[in-house]
C-alpha cells in the first residue's frame, strides 16, 4: 500500500526532533456549495532538527514512532 504524503507548513520545532506541521484540505460544503478551509496539525520526526516555523514542508505516513508521531518530514 503507498504511503499518504502531505503538504504543510511547521508551526512549532520546541520539541526535540518533533515537529507540529499544520495541514490544511479544501473541499465544497455539500449544501452550501461554498469552498470550506479546513486545517488539522500533525506531528512528524525531524532527525536532524532541520526545519523551523514558517517552513513549507512534506510529511510521509510512517510506522508509529512514539504515542502521536506516526509522520516523518521530508523537505518539499
Amino acid at each position: 500500500m503507498p504511503k499518504r504524503v502531505l503538504q504543510g507548513v511547521v508551526v512549532s520545532d520546541k520539541n526535540d526532533k518533533t515537529i507540529v506541521v499544520q495541514v490544511e484540505r479544501r473541499y465544497t460544503h455539500p449544501l452550501l456549495k461554498k469552498t470550506v478551509r479546513r486545517t488539522k496539525k500533525y506531528h512528524a520526526h525531524d532527525e536532524q532538527n532541520s526545519f523551523k516555523v514558517g517552513d513549507q514542508v512534506s510529511i510521509e505516513e510512517t510506522r508509529p514512532i512514539s504515542k502521536n508521531k506516526r509522520w516523518i518530514a521530508i523537505a518539499s
